[in-house]
């Protein structure tokens, strides 16, 4: 069957390449620029979009716009087939982008007749507590250790962990800042005693510079692309078997604060999700306190309830 044929590597970015091989997409992308910051949106949210549009816009020679029904039908379904898991893919970004340069250009109809993403309702990988010790531990660098522990000690995003920066750690308030993160927003949480412990080791041991985790140059953050280098390199020093990634780390301190009695509110909070439905996915992960379970039944007939020793 025949395969997308992989884009050429040059030294820009496959968005750069589109704008010089493409006539229009330097305005579209503005177009999308545009409406992406008007709109509040987070700027991964335009660099996803743009480089699947981009992708597609090298792939046709031409602007997606100008692209028929029947071709664009047969480019989804060739990324669908090459997409092991098509809801969390390419495909999945291809689609969200398109729907949102169709709905931009006012080509609604455009937009309506893309295909539906059907979330697989597959649950999120969860370490247990040994496995996540295990884990912390096991990198030779303190700055891995310390970079592993802190994600999972507060539940960060990987590209919320490269943007903090060393004034991001309150130490007074015992409080990290997490500033302008998914969905534009701020927002605090707590820091952990023994993670302050062990940044001021790795600050005294390695002298960051502005950000907290320096990349190859000291001023520079460290990119996501280093930090998850820095996590297989655990994970295989662990033989852990699960399928772990950065994002592993934040769904188990969400699970672990909801197993230890944390409110799902609060957990949302902390999270930084705009909307409950995305942390109500814990609730089917978390392994309940078994110790406290008990049966209703049994407590409609305790003296002190409303309805005890009563007909």
């Amino acid at each position: 069957m025949e395969t997308l044929p992989k884009l050429r590597k040059k030294s820009f970015t496959i968005v750069e390449q589109a704008m010089h091989e493409v006539h229009g997409f330097r305005s579209l992308y503005q177009e999308l620029d545009d409406k992406v910051r008007l709109s509040g949106q987070s700027p991964s949210t335009l660099n996803n979009y743009a480089r699947k549009l981009a992708q597609l816009s090298l792939h046709f020679g031409k602007l997606p716009q100008h692209i028929s029904e029947k071709e664009l039908n047969r480019y989804l379904a060739q990324l669908a087939r090459q997409s092991k898991t098509p809801s969390l893919s390419d495909f999945k970004f291809a689609v969200y982008g398109l729907r949102y340069c169709y709905r931009l250009l006012g080509m609604n109809e455009k937009a309506v007749k893309l295909p539906q993403i059907k979330h697989s309702g597959k649950l999120p990988v969860v370490l247990n507590y040994q496995e996540c010790k295990a884990l912390f531990a096991a990198p030779e660098l303190l700055k891995h250790r310390v970079l592993l522990s802190l994600i999972y000690s507060a539940g960060l995003r990987a590209r919320e962990v490269s943007r903090l920066q060393l004034s991001d750690i309150d130490s007074g308030r015992m409080m990290i800042h997490i500033r302008q993160s998914k969905y534009n927003k701020d927002r605090y949480v707590p820091l952990s005693p023994l993670i302050l412990e062990g940044l001021r080791k790795y600050y005294y041991a390695c002298q960051p510079v502005e950000y907290l985790f320096n990349g190859s140059t000291p001023g520079s953050p460290l990119s996501v692309r280093g930090m998850q280098w820095a996590l297989r390199e655990a994970v295989k020093k662990c033989k852990l078997q699960k399928g772990i990634t950065l994002h592993t780390l934040r769904h188990s301190y969400a699970t672990h604060l909801l197993e230890y009695g944390i409110d799902i509110v609060s957990i949302k909070e902390l999270l930084g999700h705009e909307r409950i439905e995305t942390t109500l996915v814990y609730l089917h992960v978390a392994k309940p306190n078994r110790s406290n379970l008990f049966s209703p039944f049994d407590r409609l007939y305790l003296p002190g309830c409303p309805a005890g020793g009563k007909d």
